[in-house]
């Protein structure tokens, strides 16, 4: 055996670690790679795409992103404080694409309320305004893919196979569910219950932990959540609604533009459920690839054309995620820079 300082110093590589990205990706190749047969008859579908329906789509993404400044708007309005419904969409877009390259989430809400603590223009921001508008916004997506989860169940034909896989999703939404509303009527024993997760994941990844860290995580959510109690929940679920309304309505758009009608309980049921994998999927930036395979193996079970398919989901993820993307990155630099402009201004 060579016992050589070399080989003797190489680090261990943990594969296990790894696994969860394998397993996405490899889910996410497995659905997508069936589907690039059908982008020679996609071609065709294109060229005689409605152009106009595809800017109506556009436009539709435009309105969801404002519908997520409204809701930081009213977040605010909430506390006595004001920030413009524009300056709310820019936030919601620079901070998405901060999250893609920092900390997911964390540091989408982190960088959420950097910015708006700038652009309210100092203040008592609570830190509640990062995690309030993912709180509400994946609330009515749950929501939305229940709906379509139940419209698959009860009104379509799907095999005994499929009962099964969707019948299994709606259960895990319901568990998803259910915790939430556990951990709102008994935040002691929740709090237990996620530290003891916790603990267990880190042991399981040999990496320290701390609990205190996780209480605290436990604690701001259950407060966010209370914070909107006595009807303070209404404009701010109102612009959730509204961004998950119009993101559907670009998806429906495009289906139009295509050619290809769906009704809205097929809308429904191929939206939802992919986004909310996506999420689940945390370890996959922006759930690329989950959601487009998802998506399109989801609509092939609802008996819609791949050709249609295909050149709907991805436009779709062109203009609700590439394009707002890189827009997003300009935002930050705009937002980033604003702040300095105005101390300039004040000097002069």
């Amino acid at each position: 055996m060579d016992n050589s300082p070399l080989l003797s110093n190489t680090p261990k590589i943990h594969v296990w670690r790894y696994l969860p990205i394998l397993i996405m990706l490899g889910l996410a190749v497995n659905l997508l790679i069936p589907q690039i047969t059908s982008l020679e008859h996609s071609w065709s579908v294109i060229k005689g795409m409605t152009w106009w329906f595809f800017v109506l789509a556009v436009v539709s993404q435009v309105l969801s992103y404002l519908g997520s400044g409204f809701m930081l708007h009213a977040i605010l309005e909430t506390n006595s404080q004001k920030l413009s419904i524009l300056s709310g969409a820019l936030i919601t877009l620079a901070s998405a694409s901060v999250g893609l390259l920092a900390g997911g989430w964390v540091g989408s809400a982190a960088a959420t309320y950097r910015w708006v603590q700038r652009e309210s223009q100092g203040g008592h921001t609570t830190p509640l305004v990062g995690m309030l508008p993912a709180l509400l916004n994946n609330s009515v997506l749950v929501g939305v893919a229940l709906i379509g989860t139940l419209y698959l169940l009860l009104l379509h034909d799907l095999s005994t196979a499929q009962l099964i896989e969707f019948g299994i999703i709606l259960l895990i939404l319901g568990i998803l569910a259910t915790s939430v509303v556990i951990s709102l009527r008994f935040p002691e024993a929740i709090t237990r219950a996620t530290v003891w997760l916790a603990g267990f994941w880190a042991k399981l990844r040999r990496k320290s932990f701390t609990a205190e860290a996780t209480i605290a995580s436990v604690g701001q959510f259950i407060v966010a959540w209370n914070s909107l109690r006595n009807g303070k929940w209404v404009y701010p679920l109102l612009g959730a609604f509204a961004s998950i309304a119009f993101d559907m309505l670009t998806l429906y758009f495009l289906f139009v533009a295509v050619g290809h009608n769906v009704s809205p309980g097929i809308l429904l049921a191929g939206y939802g459920l992919p986004l909310i994998l996506g999420k689940m999927a945390f370890l996959v930036p922006g759930g690329v690839g989950v959601i487009e395979g998802s998506m399109v193996a989801l609509y092939d079970s609802l008996k819609v054309p791949d050709a249609f398919s295909v050149v709907v989901i991805l436009g779709y993820r062109l203009v609700s995620f590439w394009l707002p993307t890189v827009l997003g990155f300009i935002a930050v630099l705009y937002l980033s820079s604003k702040p300095s402009k105005l101390k300039e201004n004040n000097h002069v």
